[in-house]
């Protein structure tokens, strides 16, 4: 089954897929803000970083299976797996777009 991602969600997910730090982080807008396990990374550089240090060298690849629009967010769920403690754990991403890009994005365990 495949799922209907938004375009720049989608486009997210493929990178990350290949662990792509440029192509994850191309959907995103210059200003967007990420909040990952309570700490919150704001612009590209800073959310760069985050995906180099915490995706990449862990080999982090989140494997959507669920999607839901909650609230004006595309809600995105599924297991991530890599080398972490407790691989494979499952995450709740929760995005908000505007203008073809990522504005927002929240990522839960």
């Amino acid at each position: 089954m495949s799922l209907q991602l938004p375009p720049p969600i989608a486009a997210y997910v493929a990178a990350n897929a290949c662990l792509d730090t440029d192509g994850m982080l191309t959907p995103f807008a210059a200003d967007a803000v990420l909040l990952d396990n309570g700490t919150v990374f704001q612009g590209r550089a800073e959310i760069g970083r985050l995906l180099e240090e915490a995706v990449v060298a862990a080999k982090a690849i989140f494997t959507p299976d669920t999607v839901r629009h909650e609230d004006g967010q595309v809600v995105v769920e599924g297991p991530g797996h890599g080398d972490f403690k407790g691989s494979p754990i499952r995450f709740t991403y929760r995005f908000t777009l505007e203008d073809d890009a990522i504005k927002a994005l929240e990522i839960t365990a």
